[in-house]
């Protein structure tokens, strides 16, 4: 039984098996496979049967949750298709032009850095001052004691920047509500969903993340810049467009997935970059975490893209010193300056930032448990249209407005502590560690301090040092509480939202609370605590350590916490992943994108290629009837079939290679026929159509079938597909493990693998290997008989 690489992942598509005289459903390593029916008679000696049961059809789904809509999947041609086209294209090319090719290369990745730099810097000003007029209004009218008015306006001001930011993602780009991280990963995992990085797509993500955080929700826009990013650079690295005029030879070098991809993935880290002002922290960001390949010549290009991000920002923020920028003053990129302090630390404080490590592994693997049962609940509400998404935004939009509002009246006010001068205590404006709120002259509203601020400015308060009294344990734990809590029923909603910020508020007050809990026993500043909270949480929820571990350090430019920062990171992991995945693989889980793992999954240890492959198979011969292709190409989805060299043009059937869908489109479209079945060669294709002609299309736009529009008579002609065919395509054997196959198939960034039979006398190719055919779901729906492990 075999298998043609489908449409959607790549994988095989439902056909029914065509029965074979020996049984291929029993796996050649059946000593190592246990199974439910066979535990039970193992006992009583009665395993005389095969151990595995294969279904005849396949059961599992090849569509994915984007945006909260269904769309199909595609997978991604990383590998170099080595057929005539190609070589002959190289051949074309002179010194000049791969000069061109190279020196483009790294002026794309240049400018990529240049344009998310801009944007994230216009996201900060443009939420510095819309949240900054918002709280401005609000202090005004309490400070008048129009108390009422006050929570009308605040609330108000709220829900219409949440509805404006769910409308746009509801009617305009489903695909940008959510952080992205998820689309992006899974993208450099060789999977294209629709919309996932489309201009749409790119501008309400720039637009719905400034209202969704300007509305007060507690989210961030750290995440957001990451699809941010990616999309910009996927814009920029289309290759041209015939729409716009924009058919430039050395723009069309980049009409291939795998400069995309490098591409991509300097978008992403540009977007860490734009996001925590750290450089260093965005490269290591897109290799551990949203990368799957990863070469040093993409480090250096990465790099560079994250350097001109870095001195674009310092640039801009410097300018904003000057007062130039309205309410964005020297805030707005979060910079947490912590290099005054010195950090000394004993045995003690070690153990108790060990336990910080394990209640913060701790917490946050909840945390992801919370996520992935309100999101379920939430698909359920999405499921029901764009209406029931603005209302749900607007419900926990109305919800987060009467915590931050509300909470802060239930406290006692706390008079301003001596040694600070007048002025800065309570604090008059926008910003500050002692809001007024409604606290009569000389006193302050500690947890209105937190609340009643951008995220950014609640950080800095807790991260604020030599203020051990400022917040009491009552304040921390409400506002620990209640972040929690809305962190969690905030990510899910049909805004663009960020899970950085909600886990650094939520682990630096937890932080805190340990800190002014355990004090008596530790020397460390409670601001040190809520630092090393905020990392523990993160490792907790995200898994990341490297990455998160740099980017802290730059964020607070203290290399004294380095040893500090690494122990919690590293305990919190290893206690969370006891429990769970980390968010964004969840997250990719629960979409449905089919990623391929590091490591294969334990079912694929005790089978092997051929058990997996499906039929009936569907080739090509080297040269094909014009029909029998269009017929083909009309009836199944599948992006590519292998060819069969048959006689008189070989002894014997061999397998000549793999040809792409698009590429027969193109060959199809440029009608290079004969009358008679023999060889044209790839000189009479290039007489009509050049090298280009066979690139891929800017935003999946390529030629279809039903563009075809062919004669009777030509439908009766022969059509060459030895110029298109590549020659090399890989290959394993039938009796390879699952297990290996799957780790070749993910390390060489593969869209299809040809099973070659283990004797000769058969035909030359079993089946083909895709990405479907690696999932887990699809070989426990072939061999449901399974004990999972």
């Amino acid at each position: 039984m075999a298998t043609a690489s489908g449409s959607g992942m790549g994988g095989a598509e439902s056909f029914p098996s065509t029965p074979l005289a020996t049984p291929i459903a029993t796996p050649v390593s059946t000593r190592s496979v246990k199974w439910e029916k066979d535990v039970e008679d193992a006992a009583a000696g009665t395993l005389d049967r095969p151990l595995l049961h294969k279904r005849c059809t396949n059961t599992t789904s090849q569509m994915a949750v984007v945006g909260a809509n269904t769309c199909p999947i595609e997978s991604l041609d990383y590998e170099v298709v080595e057929n005539e086209v190609y070589n002959q294209d190289w051949r074309s090319r002179g010194k000049l032009q791969i000069f061109q090719y190279q020196a483009l290369k790294w002026a794309l990745a240049l400018f990529v850095g240049l344009v998310v730099a801009l944007v994230g810097f216009f996201s900060n000003i443009a939420v510095e001052n819309i949240a900054g007029f918002k709280l401005l209004l609000t202090s005004d009218l309490m400070l008048k004691n129009r108390y009422m008015m006050a929570f009308v306006v605040y609330i108000g001001c709220n829900t219409t920047l949440a509805a404006a930011a769910a409308a746009l993602c509801a009617y305009i780009a489903p695909a940008a509500a959510g952080s992205g991280i998820p689309e992006v990963k899974a993208y450099l995992n060789g999977i294209d969903a629709h919309s996932i990085l489309a201009p749409s797509t790119l501008l309400v993500k720039i637009f719905g993340s400034v209202l969704g955080v300007s509305a007060g929700f507690v989210l961030g826009k750290e995440g957001p810049m990451v699809h941010t990013g990616a999309c910009v650079a996927s814009f920029l690295g289309q290759g041209g467009s015939r729409k716009y005029g924009l058919t430039w030879n050395w723009i069309r070098y980049f009409k291939n997935d795998l400069d995309r991809r490098d591409l991509i993935t300097c978008g992403a880290a540009a977007g860490v970059a734009a996001a925590f002002r750290a450089p260093v922290g965005g490269v290591l960001f897109a290799l551990e975490e949203v990368t799957s390949w990863w070469r040093s010549a993409l480090l250096w290009r990465t790099f560079s893209t994250t350097a001109v991000v870095a001195m674009v920002l310092r640039g801009l923020i410097s300018y904003c010193r000057g007062g130039h920028c309205g309410l964005f003053g020297k805030g707005g990129l979060i910079m947490f300056d912590l290099s005054s302090r010195q950090a000394t630390y004993t045995a003690t404080d070690l153990a108790v930032v060990m336990l910080l490590g394990i209640l913060g592994g701790l917490l946050g693997a909840l945390f992801n448990f919370f996520v992935d049962r309100i999101l379920r609940v939430y698909s359920l509400l999405n499921e029901k249209g764009a209406r029931s998404k603005i209302i749900l935004t607007v419900t926990i939009s109305v919800i987060t407005s009467c915590c931050t509002f509300g909470l802060p009246w239930l406290t006692s006010c706390t008079p301003c502590p001596p040694e600070l001068a007048a002025g800065k205590c309570p604090t008059i404006g926008r910003s500050g560690n002692f809001k007024n709120f409604q606290c009569p002259a000389g006193h302050y509203n500690a947890l209105a301090s937190l609340f009643f601020n951008t995220n950014d400015d609640a950080i800095r308060n807790l991260f604020s040092a030599g203020t051990d009294r400022e917040f009491g344990a009552a304040t921390l734990l409400t506002f620990f509480v209640t972040v929690y809590a809305l962190g969690v029923l905030t990510y899910g909603v049909a805004v663009p939202s960020g899970l950085f910020i909600p886990v650094i508020l939520a682990g630096a007050s937890f932080g805190r609370l340990t800190g002014s809990l355990l004090g008596s026993i530790s020397g460390l500043d409670t601001g040190l605590f809520a630092l090393l909270g905020a990392a523990s949480f993160l490792g907790g929820t995200m898994r990341m350590t490297v990455s998160v571990c740099v980017i802290l350090l730059e964020l607070t430019n203290d290399l004294h916490l380095l040893p500090l920062i690494m122990l919690v990171l590293l305990i919190a992991k290893t206690v969370a992943d006891c429990f769970n995945k980390g968010v964004y693989e969840q997250m990719v889980r629960m979409k449905g994108l089919p990623y391929l793992e590091v490591h294969a999954e334990p079912c694929m240890r005790s089978l092997v290629a051929g058990d997996v492959v499906s039929g009936p198979l569907i080739t090509l011969s080297s040269v094909e009837r014009v029909g029998t292709v269009v017929e083909t190409l009309r009836r199944t989805g599948h992006n590519g079939f292998p060819v069969i060299e048959e006689p008189p043009f070989s002894a014997a059937p061999e397998l000549c290679g793999l040809v792409l869908r698009s590429h027969l489109l193109v060959l199809l479209q440029g009608r290079i026929f004969t009358r008679a079945r023999a060889k044209t060669g790839a000189a009479e294709v290039f007489r009509t159509l050049a090298p280009f002609d066979f690139a891929k299309a800017g935003s999946g736009k390529g030629l279809k079938v039903e563009d075809l529009e062919l004669s009777e008579e030509e439908m009766d002609m022969y059509v060459d597909l030895h110029p298109i065919t590549n020659r090399s395509p890989y290959t394993v054997v039938e009796n390879m493990s699952l297990a290996k196959a799957a780790v070749l198939f993910r390390g060489l960034a593969l869209r299809h693998m040809c099973v070659v039979p283990m004797t000769q006398g058969r035909p030359p190719v079993v089946g083909i290997l895709t990405r479907h055919d690696f999932m887990p779901q699809y070989i426990r729906g072939l061999y449901p008989n399974t004990i999972p492990r």
